[in-house]
């Protein structure tokens, strides 16, 4: 679709096939990733373009059977280029608003860039709160090295007199106190990634005691050498310790694998028995932003009821 777009926009990027991009998926690290991403979002340009970007995605999920989808998206990507936050809005808002033809309900989660600082970050959501309908709540992404949270409790603490729900990633590069700060300083209410969660038995034990999701994404994770191997993914481990693992894709074009193959690849490395896998799905709707009254969640316990059966 980069190119598609690109070739839309009449933009000439230094791939010339989408073979020659993907070769350039070799990542080393996050921020190897980050580089092709960025330049990458550059084929984005009109409200069409973010249109047909979200739809595409949808029609993916749907395919692997995704009924909630709480999307992350980062308007600094594009603001910072000259994008307007209406564009950005006004683009993916459309799509979303017609996810329930392919069977999914969605959330939006306004992502805020490390890199860029607390200072833009506070400004990014005080542009976007004419948006506030729209939006279901932040989250922090991109480079984590040397990017504690705490850097963002100012903005954390407007989102949450805003109503939003808190998310953030933390334990995917940097160390378990980051973690420990974005439960305790930001008050997030999940954990994007946390895979360093796995060194500090304390740290896992409040996981597991107050429910907190940590939302994993093994292809992600091994193709960014988080992981130098899924077989030793901390997953199973945390699963095993009570905490409230999911399983997610994370920029599934660019790290090869939907949520479909996320939960393949970590079942199979893992050894991950039929009632470990409903275990992860019931988390991922357990951790949803959902109200517990939503009739998925007693769609979900019937299929289940219907599998066993069949077992």
């Amino acid at each position: 679709m980069q190119f598609a777009l690109a070739s839309r926009n009449g933009q000439i990027g230094r791939y010339s096939s989408v073979e020659e991009l993907r070769a350039a998926y070799d990542f080393t690290d996050l921020q190897s990733f980050l580089d092709i991403y960025y330049e990458g979002a550059a084929a984005l340009r009109t409200e069409e373009d973010f249109f047909d970007l979200t739809w595409a995605y949808l029609e993916r999920a749907a395919a692997d059977g995704v009924r909630r989808a709480e999307i992350f998206f980062d308007p600094q990507t594009h603001t910072e280029r000259g994008i307007s936050l209406e564009t950005v809005m006004n683009g993916i808002g459309a799509a979303l608003d017609r996810s329930t033809e392919l069977g999914i309900s969605t959330g939006l989660i306004l992502c805020f860039l490390r890199h860029l600082g607390a200072i833009e970050a506070l400004a990014t959501l005080e542009q976007a709160l004419p948006y506030r309908k729209r939006l279901l709540g932040v989250g922090l992404d991109s480079s984590e090295r040397g990017l504690p949270p705490e850097l963002f409790e100012a903005t954390y603490d407007l989102a949450r007199q805003e109503g939003l729900r808190l998310v953030a990633h933390a334990g995917e590069e940097g160390p378990p106190a980051y973690i420990w700060q974005a439960l305790d300083v930001l008050g997030v209410e999940r954990i994007d990634h946390g895979v360093s969660a796995i060194e500090d038995p304390a740290l896992v034990d409040r996981l597991a005691a107050d429910q907190i999701a940590l939302t994993m994404c093994p292809l992600s994770n091994l193709k960014l050498h988080v992981v130098s191997d899924l077989a030793d993914h901390p997953l199973g481990r945390l699963l095993d310790a009570g905490v409230r693992v999911t399983v997610n894709s994370d920029d599934p074009a660019y790290f090869g694998g939907y949520l479909g193959a996320n939960y393949d690849a970590v079942g199979r490395a893992l050894g991950l028995a039929p009632s470990a896998l409903i275990q992860l799905a019931r988390n991922s709707l357990q951790a949803s932003f959902l109200p517990e009254a939503d009739p998925i969640f007693a769609e979900f316990e019937q299929g289940v009821a219907a599998l066993e059966l069949v077992e």
